[in-house]
């Protein structure tokens, strides 16, 4: 939403579609609110709209206690751009600030830290410092809303660097002490800002909040087909899913747990992390896996526009495009699944993990592992692997490439260097860099034009294939969605019930 009218007007509805793609504040309360507030609705001249909660904080707004504006899903602004500010927003939902500091974010996006400040608050309203800090309060609320860690251990475990500095930011923010904000802990029914019931000692106990509706059968069973054993597995029933993975994280590892059930706007998470310091991280890493931050209107409006399209948007409302939690751990997962069905990449993964795997101190049911670093897979004879000669060569040159940093996939990576540094490796083409791009990287706009699934999924459901490269343009930025429309295609239309599975030959 361009004008401040029509971000008012989506204010007045209490529309949830724009929660997290902007802020507003009141200045007769002074307090910042999500679009969807349930409160008495201000007076346009008492209202100012930010860009990001850190923004509102910066103007002297406090978070409101009733609708918890912290909790929203991220704006999918970020995921689709390209420029130095989306790749900083990404950097920093990663906790980039918190463990290197601004020099270190500036240095990862190849700007001084100067002109990174500036461009930021020239468009965001917040510097990289304001932003962290922002992010740095949320975790702390949520910890002190579902733990019983002290106080001293959430200030630490949320990366401030003094309890007075995470006393004062609390009270700044909420207007509350840290213990009268444990105190004000909402039920765990609450309608907004998710807030999960207390913990079990040793799990925290996340919501993952998600804007619009969330088509969590498909993105499970995409991710059930491809779940690699050591790493990864997915229990329950269909509609009472849990997938759980491993997670290599920067000061430590960890497990992630979450179900498929979803709740009014967002999947419930726990994870398991020898290090707390990891929170924010583990959860960004999680939200980008389940693609949280999508704007589903956006995405169905626009592929709405294509008649063919619209059938298979209309079937699957809310359909995501899977991220990573590990780009590197994607990438040699892309390479080991190529030409090869889905099934067999996922036998040649276990083998992988199995020998060069890192054992976890204690394994959780059949999590065993964690994925093999890219250096240790440079090192690897890899013979343990079935494949041939030439694409055993293949993945050690890609584990050196990530391990010297010749190829960079973070969450700030600039996407169009990265897919460059891929195809200049031997043995990987333009539908491997690709879905490593799409998958890795989080771009929504990819479009595996070569796929063979991808076209059969075009027949299925009545599209031509002649002009799909052409006639994809209409889609963008959100050729990736349309991507799993056809891998999601039914093989009958247009009625029929739940389809059965369609395998991609990708990974």
């Amino acid at each position: 939403m361009t004008s401040e009218d029509s971000r008012y007007e989506a204010v007045r509805s209490r529309d949830a579609r724009f929660d997290g793609a902007f802020f507003f504040a009141v200045s007769t309360t002074g307090i910042y609110c999500r679009p969807s507030c349930p409160a008495t609705t201000p007076r346009r001249r008492n209202v100012a709209f930010f860009p990001t909660a850190a923004a509102a904080q910066g103007s002297g707004f406090r978070a409101c206690r009733r609708c918890r504006p912290d909790a929203v899903p991220g704006s999918a602004e970020w995921n689709a751009r390209a420029d130095v500010v989306g790749r900083a927003m990404r950097l920093i939902g990663d906790g980039v600030v918190d463990r290197e500091g601004v020099a270190g974010l500036a240095d990862r996006l190849g700007y001084s830290a100067r002109q990174v400040q500036r461009q930021l608050t020239a468009e965001l309203g917040a510097g990289p410092v304001a932003l962290a800090r922002a992010q740095r309060a949320h975790t702390a609320r949520v910890l002190l809303q579902t733990t019983g860690l002290r106080a001293a251990e959430i200030a630490f475990a949320a990366g401030f660097a003094s309890v007075r500095q995470f006393n004062d930011t609390i009270k700044e923010i909420y207007a509350l002490t840290p213990s009268a904000l444990r105190a004000a802990r909402p039920g765990t029914t609450a309608r907004r800002g998710p807030v999960a019931p207390p913990a079990t000692p040793g799990v925290l106990p996340l919501r993952l909040a998600f804007r619009g509706p969330y088509a969590a059968e498909q993105l499970f069973d995409h991710l059930q087909r491809r779940a690699i054993t050591g790493i990864e597995e997915v229990v329950g029933e269909i509609g009472a899913r849990t997938y759980r993975r491993t997670l290599r994280l920067p000061n430590g590892t960890g497990i992630a747990e979450v179900d498929e059930a979803t709740g009014d706007g967002w999947l419930d998470c726990r994870l398991h992390l020898t290090e707390l310091r990891d929170l924010t991280t583990a959860g960004q890493r999680v939200r980008r896996l389940f693609d949280l931050d999508a704007d589903p209107y956006a995405v169905a409006e626009r592929l709405g526009e294509d008649p063919d399209l619209a059938r298979l948007v209309e079937r699957h409302p809310g359909l995501r495009s899977p991220g990573a939690a590990a780009p590197d751990e994607l990438a040699v997962r892309a390479v080991l699944g190529q030409q090869v069905s889905v099934a067999a990449g996922r036998a040649l993964g276990g083998v992988l993990v199995a020998a060069y795997g890192e054992p976890l101190p204690e394994p959780s049911g059949t999590l065993t592992h964690l994925f093999p670093r890219a250096d240790d897979l440079a090192a690897a004879s890899l013979a343990e692997i079935g494949m041939p000669g030439s694409r055993r060569t293949t993945l050690r040159t890609l584990g050196a490439a990530l391990a010297d940093g010749t190829v960079t996939l973070d969450a700030g990576a600039d996407r169009d260097e990265a897919e460059r540094a891929l195809l200049g490796l031997r043995g990987i083409g333009p539908w491997t860099a690709g879905y490593i791009r799409m998958r890795a990287l989080g771009d929504p706009d990819v479009l595996l034009t070569g796929d063979a699934a991808v076209r059969a999924g075009m027949r299925r459901a009545g599209v031509p294939t002649d002009a799909l490269a052409a006639r994809s343009d209409a889609w963008r930025p959100w050729r990736s969605y349309a991507l799993h429309h056809f891998w999601n295609a039914p093989v009958t239309e247009p009625a029929h019930p739940r389809p059965s599975t369609t395998e991609s030959t990708g990974p």
